[in-house]
């Protein structure tokens, strides 16, 4: 599902960033070389971005990056971390408010979008084709962040079954699958299309759920 496309990025290729001025704690230079591993990292691809580009852009040195985090695959993993940080926050934000069943769907999806309005990069490290997945610590974060959306998602989908009088697990896994899927595809086409805004993504949303489910949204949502 990785795309090629750049959705608005401010900072993209505005030159060095000086994460390694003297005097910084390391855990903010820590925390500085990952935002922009991040951004370059999600943005040219994990194969086609060298130790040197991010070192070239953070504004430091690449034994730096090596003493901070041992190699590459190091730095991609603390890259996914920050990343899942960043949108299960999100997420877990809007699951405790007052939103419920397709309110709640619809809620999320708006999230997203705001959320990844100026940092596109952070999604798309996820779908990159050429991580090395089979790196040990690169698949335990991935493996993070399909358990944490999962379950997610499964009490989300199980608090809209059981609005609608189903608790049959098995429907509520089999919805779950679907609207993974589902939430997967419709950032990603808004990624890649990015003359369409984070309002104007979630009112065409609501008219796909209309159209589709035929769904009766709660009072207030509209899609115009």
């Amino acid at each position: 599902m990785a795309r090629t496309t750049t959705r608005r990025s401010p900072s993209a290729g505005s030159g060095r960033r000086n994460a390694g001025t003297k005097g910084v704690p390391r855990a903010d230079r820590e925390e500085q070389i990952v935002e922009v591993a991040t951004e370059v990292f999600g943005t040219q691809g994990f194969a086609a971005t060298s130790v040197g580009d991010i070192a070239e852009r953070a504004g430091i040195s690449k034994p730096l990056i090596y003493n901070y985090f041992g190699s590459k695959e190091g730095l991609l993993r603390a890259c996914l971390h920050r990343a899942i940080e960043i949108l299960a926050g999100e997420f877990e934000r809007i699951a405790r408010g007052d939103a419920v069943g397709l309110e709640r769907a619809l809620r999320t999806l708006e999230g997203t979008f705001v959320l990844l309005e100026r940092q596109p990069w952070i999604w798309r490290l996820f779908f990159d084709p050429t991580i090395p997945r089979g790196e040990q610590g690169i698949a335990a974060e991935l493996a993070l962040y399909t358990d944490r959306f999962t379950a997610l998602a499964e009490e989300g989908v199980g608090e809209m079954m059981r609005l609608a009088g189903n608790e049959d697990p098995r429907d509520v896994s089999a919805l779950t699958a679907v609207w993974m899927s589902v939430a997967d595809s419709l950032v990603t086409w808004w990624l890649d299309h990015p003359d369409e805004t984070p309002a104007s993504m979630t009112a065409r949303c609501v008219r796909l759920f209309q159209l589709v489910l035929g769904a009766t949204l709660p009072p207030g949502t509209t899609a115009d």
